[in-house]
């Protein structure tokens, strides 16, 4: 069996010292295989971004004999190996950038695991093109020289998708990317997501808005409690009484032509 993009395997995290305190990760195990398209569907609260920072080592669960954490079938990898692997866009890394950053040198600081271009840094030529090349992908060259701190939100995620894909990885890790945006960059976002679907990208979603789903997702993963607690195609997954369920509200779930929204 080909190795699976992500094997986690019973992981607890625990944070702070309260005794008694919920562990934000509870047992959780999950795997994606490589080519999958998959959203991890849970609400506020529920351990999704635990998750995400577990996968990047920002986090670490506990050590237990049944407890392992795979990426392409590793349980030990140097950060420019998971960079290759994963191009991850995270409201984190927004949240970093100041007047001090502009959108290339943010695309830019992707080689360097970075928000700004340090000194001891070195940007080659071929960086510079692959940087301006994934701007260009998502339509804002014309951004590359903007202050980060100026761009809209719809503009600041797509110049972070530039940043994930400019070391070509082989899977995009998205972490709820459609937030504060309203319906026209929403759309805009989805599209380009889509495209690196269909370019054979595997595409790992992380969110609590259904309008985050593409129609090339394929797999539904909710998330409670820091567990996957259900698992299954979207079709099956993705309806009224589940969605309800999950979220705990009175919720109506609709779709047209493969994509899912509330009312």
């Amino acid at each position: 069996m080909a190795a699976a993009l992500l094997e986690v395997q019973n992981i607890t995290v625990i944070r702070g010292e309260i005794r008694g305190e919920r562990p934000a990760l509870n047992g959780l195990s999950l795997r994606i295989e490589d080519g999958e398209h998959i959203a991890i569907l849970g609400p506020n609260g529920c351990g999704k971004s635990t998750l995400i920072k577990v996968i990047t080592r920002e986090e670490y669960p506990l050590l237990r004999p049944d407890t392992f954490i795979r990426i392409y079938g590793q349980e030990r990898w140097h950060l420019d190996d998971l960079r290759k692997w994963l191009g991850i866009v995270s409201n984190d890394w927004m949240a970093k950038a100041t007047r001090d950053v502009k959108s290339r040198e943010l695309v830019l600081g992707g080689f360097f695991n970075s928000v700004v271009i340090e000194p001891y840094h070195e940007v080659t030529e071929e960086m510079m093109a692959m940087a301006d090349a994934a701007l260009r992908e998502m339509g804002v060259s014309h951004l590359a020289d903007r202050w980060t701190d100026e761009l809209s939100s719809g503009e600041a995620r797509r110049v972070l998708l530039a940043r994930a894909l400019v070391h070509t990885p082989r899977a995009l890790l998205l972490d709820e990317p459609g937030t504060s945006l309203d319906f026209a960059a929403q759309q805009h976002l989805n599209e380009l997501v889509s495209m690196q679907a269909k370019s054979g990208k595997t595409i790992v979603l992380v969110t609590h808005h259904l309008s985050d789903v593409i129609p090339e997702i394929e797999r539904v993963a909710f998330m409670k409690e820091g567990r996957i607690v259900e698992d299954g195609p979207k079709q099956k997954m993705l309806t009224t009484s589940k969605m309800s369920e999950l979220f705990g509200a009175r919720l109506e779930v609709i779709e047209k032509d493969g994509r899912y929204g509330l009312v």
